[in-house]
């Protein structure tokens, strides 16, 4: 997501840039029907140059190339009828334009920095990331079935050189047990009253509730875009979300004040659209006591203590007491949830891999040794005590088929994936039109075949 903000930051200034130039635009490329036009590559480079990247290459042979490629994934998606919807991709519009506000300091500001309406500036954004999506489904369409054996994997390792073989940094396995510490009834009372006053004054036509999530709600990811989850099926919601959202009769009306594992909340509807909905919410948060806190860290001090004294074991402990429904069941083991993770689905971590407090208490332990409880912030945005054990430490080292079979198979499936997405461009060249200016044509390309 930081790529694309800086993407799109410096796309602008780039445009910028080129809108005040006197060059007069040409088409320097086509590519099916569609056209590469100069500033288009003038775009590319001046952003490229401001990140500091370089080319392998004359940039003017690079960069059309790479706009070329991705107007044939383009083509397949037409072909394909590959779909993003409008609130996958406004989501990450309405993010970057907030963050891009922020940066220049008001809407004002920006229109006037870029020379361009608001929604001008939308669009652009609209259009870039819905290409960026499409481009990603497509490879991903491509790439589905792709996959490695056992037996495959094991000839790679065997037939790769000495000095290709993957290192494998220092990785951890930990317990951990979470305790959540009494929230007073007086703390909840608050919260509903605020909520309470919130529905009040949409009701009355004081304010609107989209304002209001915008200034109130301890939602950030949904705040920032005033309180909208965006388009979203029942199955994506939490249960207690979805009883309730699914039966707001209209637009108009506040929801009740209900709870979720990550607070209470109002809601309003937005739109129904066949089996998705788009709806506004507000999340409050009720707040812990020092006192209570602290009441949950010695109570988990102590059981600590008595682990280490033998009284109790930790696998025990974790299924009485431990409040996180993710290792509760699973003996405390922590399991990687990083998609783009190589070790996503394994208990195994490098240990900037965990959560921040985590990673601190575990870094020093010795196996078997457990922290001292410290305080931590949940996946739902709720403070919590928690103590960790490290249950095993990998050393870093050379990656073998006996300890790193999953690694390996990454990285096999990953090279397999790249060559599926090679052939397929080079096969692509092979039918697609491409028209490319005399002046632009003294290139070596990565893919000779665009010049038939």
């Amino acid at each position: 997501m930081v790529r694309l903000f800086v993407f799109a930051c410096f796309a602008w200034c780039s445009l910028s840039l080129v809108a005040q130039s006197n060059v007069i635009d040409e088409v320097v490329w086509v590519v099916g029907d569609e056209p590469i036009f100069k500033s288009d590559v003038e775009m590319t480079r001046i952003e490229g140059q401001t990140r500091g990247q370089t080319w392998e290459g004359n940039p003017y042979c690079v960069i059309p190339e790479q706009l070329a490629v991705q107007k044939l994934f383009l083509h397949q998606a037409e072909l394909d009828s590959v779909e993003v919807t409008d609130s996958e991709v406004y989501q990450r519009v309405d993010l970057q334009l907030d963050m891009l506000v922020q940066n220049v300091g008001s809407r004002e500001k920006l229109e006037e920095y870029y020379g361009k309406s608001m929604s001008q500036i939308r669009q652009q954004l609209y259009k870039m990331f819905r290409n960026d999506l499409m481009v990603s489904k497509v490879k991903s369409n491509l790439v589905a079935k792709v996959n490695a054996t056992p037996t495959q994997v094991r000839r790679y390792f065997k037939d790769i050189s000495e000095d290709s073989i993957p290192f494998i940094p220092t990785q951890y396995e930990a317990q951990i047990i979470v305790r959540e510490p009494f929230v007073e009834q007086s703390e909840i009372d608050r919260v509903k009253a605020e909520l309470r006053d919130y529905t009040e004054r949409v009701n009355k036509g004081e304010s609107l509730f989209s304002t209001l999530a915008l200034m109130y709600s301890e939602d950030k990811g949904t705040a920032i875009r005033r309180g909208e989850t965006g388009f979203m099926t029942r199955g994506q919601f939490v249960p207690e979300f979805s009883n309730v959202v699914f039966n707001l009769p209209d637009d108009k009306t506040v929801s009740k004040i209900f709870e979720t594992e990550y607070g209470f909340h109002i809601a309003q509807l937005v739109e129904k659209r066949g089996d998705r909905i788009n709806v506004r919410h507000i999340l409050k948060r009720p707040r812990v006591s020092d006192d209570e806190l602290m009441r949950c860290v010695n109570g988990l001090d102590t059981i600590a203590d008595e682990i280490r004294r033998g009284v109790y074991k930790f696998d025990e402990c974790v299924q009485h007491i431990s409040q996180d429904k993710d290792t509760r069941n699973n003996y405390g083991i922590m399991v990687n949830t990083d998609e783009e993770s190589e070790r996503y689905g394994s208990s195994k971590f490098e240990i900037q891999e965990f959560p921040t407090e985590v990673a601190k208490n575990l870094v020093n332990l010795n196996i078997g040794e457990i922290s001292k409880p410290f305080v931590m912030v949940n996946k739902n945005g709720k403070e919590v005590v928690a103590i960790v054990k490290l249950k095993n430490k990998i050393n870093g080292h050379k990656a073998t088929i006996t300890e790193d079979y999953q690694i390996l198979h990454s990285v096999l499936v990953e090279k397999l994936q790249n060559e599926k997405l090679e052939n397929w461009i080079k096969e692509m060249q092979k039918t697609t039109y491409v028209k490319i200016n005399d002046d632009w044509k003294n290139c070596e390309f990565r893919y000779p075949g665009w010049i038939k």
